[in-house]
């Protein structure tokens, strides 16, 4: 989710479309299509004219409760669409660590954390001259420094967006808006406005209208300015009806001149809407939470108000649109208190979901927008592991029978209080509170200061009464420290982000920094939340992806071929005939690509070659592919380990460090060789392949013996 955690109904069926709303009809009354002209997003005979890409919040194909139909079950309208018109993937997967941030950043770049900068995330840390750290927000516009608002200038002066180079990542509509193809974005992180303070003065100025409208009136900035932008593509007409300002990427490999931007919903509103009001699926105007038109939070961006916007950019000519659609399983509007699967309120906005896409789909029919000429891609960040007791009644399953909970909530556990208590270890530290937490030393010592090893091998020993389950559980399950994090692809480009170390915890856990005494207590249920990410764990780290539209198979469900978030993005330019000025950590999914709509390259027995190449590049390099899980494993017994003077730990590593040099330069070489072929017309010779393909196996099994 977004936000920080600190601070009875039956089912739809088949392809029918839902009764479209009173509001919603008067709303749709003058819908047209604007055919985009100039937008170069078809190639080799693939009639693609409009690309809709959606990614959720945490909504799970699998089951949480096997009692209840899953939340994508639950949207009958979307899966059946996927389903009966293309590919729906169940064996997709998450980079690490899995959080909105990461996980949607590295989904529409097709590059892991450490090349676009926000590997820890929704926030992260950051060390100052004094040894100290301080927090940063991940969600930040892509051209922002170190978005840290409680400081007039963070210590650190690296991009949020930051690449190996130090300088900032490519931006992902740059591809698009080359082609000239206007680029919508709809709460997409980092692709549009993300808060009030260093996003505005970045993008306007801090002397600007927009800034002074800020200071005086956060709110109402918010709305304006927010959430909702347009990149523009040179001599875009939906842009000149809108005020545009300066898109600047001053990075961007063969450089970004002369390109305009419409930055949130005082700009892009009256550009794509007759009466400058955008409506939700329903008809309703979408508002911020006084009621005025304009952009309603993050939270608010329920399926109903994100394809609303959707919907209205691609009726306006704007025919490439990103969308973010926040999670179903919290109390949207509510203060506090999370939900269970089957839980009355759980279920009723399942089934407003599942409503919105039934008006959607019959909207975006009405308006010529189908699988024969449109790319949908829809996709969700990482799962979310629920932490409460057995509901009740113990058959629910929430459609006919609601669930109830008498526990709820992630079990939250003060590190610093059970370190001193149990361990009395009281090293100033700081910690990323999560259920991946990253501990940062102050002082920053490195990984073999005595400091360093005293407090991981304490930190591997804490232990904590689960209150749900009333079992005593060692909280941390896996360590990784920097030879370790490198591996798992969350060293970036800024040395001053590297934790110290990272523990994945055990997923029902939300680990804190707090007090140093555990009075009253260390170790509490948080009712507020209940849906746990960030980890290593399988119910968390496996999601699902559903393709549709020119050149897409229709295979409906599969889980034959494993895939995670950095395949999006070369797999849909391969499809549009478009490419990134940088390989990416991803390959093209040809297995769901037709023979006639992939590139040439990749077509017969070359093709065959690239799939076997792919799938071995692929477990070699993913965040939690085998060479990473093993790897993971064996970190975890090395730091763990106290033999005398450190043996074992050094051994470990030593070999580590060897395994993952040797692993980043055989990648690199797969890596180059799968991107000629994909958008380099170069074709694989099948023995350099085969033996390419053997290497990485061995690597992998190499990681599996240690």
């Amino acid at each position: 989710m977004r936000k920080s955690k600190m601070l009875a109904l039956s089912l739809a069926a088949g392809l029918g479309f839902g009764m479209v709303s009173a509001g919603a009809a008067s709303a749709q009354s003058d819908h047209h299509r604007t055919q985009p002209t100039g937008c170069q997003i078809s190639a080799d005979g693939r009639d693609v004219k409009h690309v809709i890409y959606l990614q959720f919040d945490n909504v799970h194909f699998t089951r949480d409760n096997p009692n209840v139909p899953s939340d994508l079950e639950q949207m009958p309208h979307l899966q059946d669409f996927l389903e009966s018109n293309g590919t729906l993937s169940t064996n997709h997967h998450t980079p690490l660590i899995a959080h909105t941030g990461n996980d949607i950043l590295t989904s529409i770049t097709g590059l892991y954390g450490d090349k676009h900068g926000q590997a820890v995330s929704n926030s992260y840390r950051y060390y100052k001259p004094d040894g100290t750290t301080n927090s940063a927000s991940s969600f930040a516009y892509w051209t922002d420094g170190v978005a840290d608002s409680s400081v007039p200038a963070p210590a650190d002066s690296t991009p949020t967006m930051v690449g190996q180079d130090g300088k900032m990542a490519p931006a992902p509509w740059a591809a698009y808006t080359k082609a000239g193809c206007d680029f919508g974005a709809v709460s997409t992180a980092n692709t549009i406005l993300e808060n009030t303070t260093v996003d505005i003065n970045k993008v306007f100025g801090p002397n600007s209208a927009q800034a002074a409208e800020a200071k005086a009136d956060p709110a109402r900035a918010q709305a304006d300015f927010v959430g909702i932008g347009v990149h523009c593509a040179q001599k875009s007409t939906v842009c000149a009806k809108g005020t545009t300002s300066p898109d600047l990427l001053p990075d961007e490999p063969g450089g970004y001149a002369n390109y305009q931007a419409l930055f949130g919903a005082k700009s892009v509103d009256p550009a794509i809407s007759k009466d400058g009001v955008v409506r939700s699926t329903a008809g309703t105007p979408i508002a911020d939470p006084t009621g005025n038109p304009g952009f309603p939070g993050f939270d608010a961006m329920t399926a109903d108000n994100s394809l609303g916007y959707v919907a209205q950019m691609q009726e306006s000519g704007v025919p490439v649109t990103y969308a973010y659609i926040s999670d179903a399983h919290d109390q949207h509007g509510a203060n506090s208190g999370a939900m269970g699967p089957g839980e009355a309120n759980y279920t009723a906005q399942l089934k407003s979901y599942d409503n919105a896409f039934a008006t959607f789909f019959d909207r975006i029919r009405k308006d010529g927008l189908n699988a024969d000429n449109t790319l949908f891609v829809v996709t969700s960040d990482e799962n979310d592991h629920f932490v409460g007791g057995k509901p009740t009644p113990a058959n629910c399953d929430g459609v006919n029978v609601p669930c109830t909970y008498s526990q709820i909530g992630e079990v939250n556990a003060n590190a610093k209080g059970l370190l001193a208590t149990q361990q009395g270890i009281t090293t100033p530290f700081a910690v990323h509170a999560d259920s991946a937490p990253n501990f940062y030393l102050n002082g920053q010592p490195g990984p073999n200061d005595p400091k360093t090893r005293a407090f991981e091998q304490a930190w591997s020993k804490v232990t904590a009464v689960n209150p749900i389950t009333g079992a005593t559980d060692v909280i941390s399950s896996f360590l990784a420290d920097p030879a370790e994090q490198k591996i798992l692809h969350m060293q970036t480009g800024d040395p001053l982000r590297t934790p110290t170390f990272t523990s994945f915890a055990n997923p029902d856990y939300f680990v804190y920094s707090g007090g140093s005494t555990c009075t009253p207590t260390c170790v509490a249920l948080g009712p507020a939340y209940a849906w746990n990410h960030g980890d290593f764990s399988p119910d968390i780290n496996t999601t699902w992806l559903g393709l549709v539209g020119p050149g897409i198979r229709n295979l409906g469900e599969t889980n034959d071929v494993w895939s995670d978030h950095t395949d999006i993005r070369p797999t849909m330019l391969a499809l549009l005939g478009l490419h990134d000025p940088y390989v990416s950590d991803g390959r093209v999914l040809t297995e769901y690509i037709e023979n006639w709509a992939r590139p040439r390259a990749l077509v017969g027995q070359h093709g065959y070659d690239y799939e076997e190449l792919a799938a071995a590049y692929k477990q070699l390099n993913a965040g939690v592919g085998e060479f990473a899980t093993a790897t993971l494993k064996a970190s975890t017994r090395g730091i763990a380990s106290a033999t005398p003077g450190d043996a074992q730990y050094l051994a470990s590593t030593a070999k580590l460090t060897a395994l993952g040099a040797q692993r980043d330069t055989l990648t690199a070489k797969i890596a180059g060789l799968l991107d000629k072929a994909a958008f380099g017309d170069k074709k694989l010779d099948g023995d350099q392949a085969d033996r390419l393909t053997a290497q990485a196996n061995a690597l992998v099994k190499q990681a599996q013996q240690l």
